[in-house]
């Protein structure tokens, strides 16, 4: 069923059929804010958006909106069906996301707008958001930045708690990650200038795959990269260093909504709702129980509301 959604989705956008209006138009809304009860709530494919947008249907159905799921695994398929009010809601990640629209709207090589700073990532998102139509809600506490690890014994052999640590230590470090890690200012280069660690060579396994961290496992990479939420880790004796001195951007995870149809106070109170409690440990132990004990990420999900108290 999610390759046919992705597939219908896909063929609506490329048809051209949406009846939403251009983005010049949009930069002129003065319409107040829309509140339509059969909402499509977006998710971009990965255990982490799935769980997210299943926590956010959740919410919204117990607020006595009707909601469906539907999966679209591509930005470039899926932002432009949230500006059309095809999709209504999506859970995004504010720095990233915030860059994208910036290189869509500025061009690719547009300098980034994104930065550890979440304040002004914010601000900077919002203001490329608005002329879309679309409205970015207030983030929560729980963030998915990109993050290192090492593993727990060379991390206690060398009392390695931070990156800093490992600056200062002076070890070289073989890095477990994609192969773009050596141009993006927040691996390669950003270890060596921010944290003076002495990066030998970037292994090319991938963003946090079994791969790479098999081979920190191994000794054959002393580091690889990975990402905040990553539950996965300790099952292979991996140890996240903390970062900092803030070199990753501000990820919080923010709902945004197309404001002529899910704008309306009455989505952010719901969708608020989950801010007060869920944080970047909640969705690490959530992402382990669909990725690693095959749960239902629909199932993950209802069991983590009700036991926050949020479906009543």
């Amino acid at each position: 069923m999610r390759h046919l959604l992705l597939v219908c989705a896909a063929v609506l956008l490329l048809a051209g059929c949406s009846t939403g209006p251009s983005l010049e138009q949009r930069g002129e809304v003065t319409a107040p804010p829309g509140d339509s009860h059969r909402l499509t709530i977006g998710s971009a494919g990965f255990t982490e958006s799935d769980l997210l947008a299943q926590m956010y249907a959740q919410l919204l159905d117990h607020a006595g909106y009707r909601t469906s799921v539907l999966t679209v695994s591509n930005r470039e398929l899926y932002e432009p069906a949230l500006e059309s009010g095809q999709i209504d809601v999506v859970p995004e990640y504010a720095a990233t996301f915030a860059d994208w629209l910036n290189a869509k709207t500025h061009g690719a090589h547009a300098t980034p707008v994104g930065s550890p700073d979440l304040d002004a990532t914010m601000t900077a998102l919002r203001r490329l958001a608005t002329p879309r139509g679309l409205t970015v809600l207030p983030p929560g506490r729980a963030v998915d930045q990109n993050a290192f690890a090492v593993s727990a014994a060379y991390a206690r052999r060398h009392h390695l708690k931070t990156l800093s640590d490992l600056g200062r230590s002076g070890l070289e470090a073989r890095l477990a990650a994609g192969d773009e890690c050596v141009e993006r200012p927040y691996c390669e280069p950003g270890l060596k200038k921010t944290y003076g660690i002495d990066i030998t060579a970037v292994d090319p396994k991938g963003v946090g795959t079994t791969q790479a961290k098999r081979a920190v496992q191994n000794g054959q990479d002393q580091l690889v990269l990975t990402t905040t939420t990553d539950a996965t880790l300790a099952d292979f004796g991996l140890v996240l260093l903390a970062d900092d001195k803030h070199l990753q951007n501000a990820d919080y995870l923010v709902p945004v909504v197309n404001r002529a149809r899910a704008g309306a106070p009455g989505v952010t109170r719901a969708l608020g709702r989950l801010n007060t409690v869920l944080t970047t440990a909640d969705l690490a132990s959530m992402d382990q129980q669909v990725d690693s004990w095959r749960r239902l990420a629909q199932d993950v999900a209802h069991t983590y509301l009700k036991k926050k108290g949020l479906l009543g």
